[in-house]
């Protein structure tokens, strides 16, 4: 069902990583739907192309860009991009995120690397880059997509559960530090969402009792409609029913 509040985003700039399925599609969707400008970033053109097609129709405009956000030479070729194009940015989505699973003894030091790199420094150095189009002109919000795994633990996923921590932290200093130049940086953090990474991780779960992207999508809405003067650090999303996630 969707929600009744539904957030004027005419002229705003928001920038997603993670675009091209799930969750940040959804949200590219939700943006785009509110009317805003959405750069959408995925390591993929397919899925991209595919979006595009999907949101024709909506009244808002998209802009795809083909970059891995674990390299910062291409998070530094969006962001001009986006600067010299759109002159501003207003939202950052941080969603892009890969999973690595198994006993913690059976992980080589490339899967711990790969994995910070996209889900920790990747986050990290798009808000970086984010704040310096948003401190000089006092506005914008960082919305960070972490995971129930930020705060419980689960087996087979101890790297994965260590970025989503890293995450949280990063967010949680970050609102802090952000809010002298009133800039919010929130955090959500569903639990099982059906995504391919969740049945990549968690084959044993039903994924007809999991949550949905668009769950997500209208939770980020709902932090993009709070008055100026309001703020939330962060938010766990969690399916209603009694379901063993």
């Amino acid at each position: 069902m969707t929600p009744s509040f539904s957030p004027d985003l005419a002229g705003q700039v928001a920038l997603v990583t993670g675009a091209g399925r799930g969750i940040g599609c959804a949200i590219c969707r939700m943006l785009l739907d509110c009317g805003a400008l959405v750069h959408a970033i995925s390591r993929s053109r397919e899925p991209l192309e595919k979006l595009s097609e999907q949101v024709k129709e909506l009244p808002g405009r998209l802009i795809t860009h083909i970059a891995d956000v674990s390299a910062p030479d291409a998070i530094a070729t969006v962001f001009d991009r986006v600067e010299r194009e759109s002159g501003r940015l207003d939202i950052l989505i941080n969603n892009a995120g890969i999973g690595r699973f198994g006993k913690l003894e059976s992980f080589n030091p490339a899967d711990l690397d790969a994995v910070l790199a996209t889900n920790v420094k990747g986050a990290f150095f798009c808000a970086a880059r984010a704040l310096k189009c948003m401190i000089p002109v006092r506005r914008g919000w960082i919305i960070n997509i972490g995971s129930v795994v930020s705060f419980k633990g689960y087996a087979n996923q101890s790297i994965y559960a260590a970025s989503k921590h890293a995450l949280l932290g990063m967010t949680r200093t970050l609102a802090v530090e952000a809010q002298e130049h009133d800039i919010r940086v929130s955090i959500v953090m569903p639990g099982g969402v059906d995504t391919d990474l969740v049945a990549q991780s968690r084959p044993d779960l039903d994924r007809r009792k999991m949550l949905k992207p668009e769950d997500v999508a209208h939770t980020v809405r709902f932090l993009l409609s709070l008055p100026p003067h309001a703020a939330i650090d962060q938010i766990y999303l969690r399916r209603a029913a009694s379901v063993p996630f």
